[in-house]
């Protein structure tokens, strides 16, 4: 599973002229699942995320996590995260987990994040997506559960 994590300003996702999610100050995180990953897996990138000390204190370190400014999630699904680019030029996606894995834990994520915070906003499964944000730092941040987890 790979999390990119970007800390925004704003984040929104927009599907066919319709805003699906939007949010303030907070995280957008694009999310990869591969054909190896459970919820025990997820669970641990979840907590791992919602941990991360990457805003700024008062004296300006990073040492503040989502929950400490009261940020928000915006969620979305893309396979892309596992794209294999070693051989040619046209990526190869074979890495990425099937879509019904994929959609069962991408759910599975955005429910969990519902419980510990208060706005999460999600784009939509399989849809063509357009994301605008306005990355803070900019700050961005990849999670691979194959050095976060021990599988």
């Amino acid at each position: 599973m790979r999390f990119l994590i970007q800390r925004v300003r704003h984040a929104k996702v927009t599907i066919e002229d319709h805003v699906a999610g939007e949010i303030g100050q907070g995280f957008m995180v694009l999310i990869g699942v591969s054909d190896s990953d459970t919820e025990e897996i997820a669970d641990k990138m979840i907590h791992k995320m919602l941990h991360l000390r990457i805003f700024e204190d008062e004296q300006g370190k990073t040492n503040k996590s989502l929950e400490d400014v009261q940020g928000e999630l915006l969620l979305v699904s893309q396979f892309t995260l596992y794209a294999d680019c070693k051989k040619g030029n046209r990526p190869s996606f074979t890495g990425a987990g099937t879509p019904k894995l994929a959609k069962e834990l991408y759910d599975y994520i955005i429910n969990e994040c519902k419980e510990q915070i208060e706005v999460v906003e999600q784009g939509e499964f399989g849809a063509d997506m357009k994301v605008e944000l306005v990355n803070d730092g900019p700050f961005t941040i990849m999670l691979d559960s194959d050095e976060i987890v021990r599988r």
